[in-house]
C-alpha cells in the first residue's frame, strides 16, 4: 500500500478531489500554506494499493489547471510506503 501526498494550489482542489472520488479513490484534504508568497495550498492524502499509484498520479496531474505565472508549479507529489493501515 502507498500514501500519495499531493500538494496542489487551492483552486485545483475541487477538480482534483472530484476526479479522484469519481474514480473511487478516497481523498482527505488539508488546507496548507507554503512557498515564497505564502499562497494557499491544499494537501491531499490519498491511500492506494501499489498497482493504483500510476493511475491516481495521472488523475491528479490531468485535473490540475495550467500554470498562470512564470516559474509556478502545478503541484508537488510524494509517494510513501505504508507499513500498516487500519480503519475503525
Amino acid at each position: 500500500m502507498k500514501l500519495i501526498i499531493a500538494i496542489i494550489r487551492d483552486n485545483d482542489n475541487d477538480p482534483v478531489s472530484h476526479a479522484l472520488t469519481s474514480a473511487s479513490y478516497r481523498v482527505t484534504c488539508i488546507a496548507s500554506t507554503g512557498g515564497f508568497l505564502r499562497k494557499g495550498m491544499s494537501t491531499l492524502l490519498i491511500g492506494v494499493d501499489d498497482d493504483q499509484v500510476q493511475h491516481a498520479l495521472e488523475i491528479v496531474k490531468s485535473a490540475c489547471g495550467p500554470v498562470t505565472e512564470p516559474d509556478q508549479k502545478r503541484g508537488t507529489i510524494f509517494v510513501l510506503n505504508v507499513d500498516q493501515y487500519q480503519q475503525f
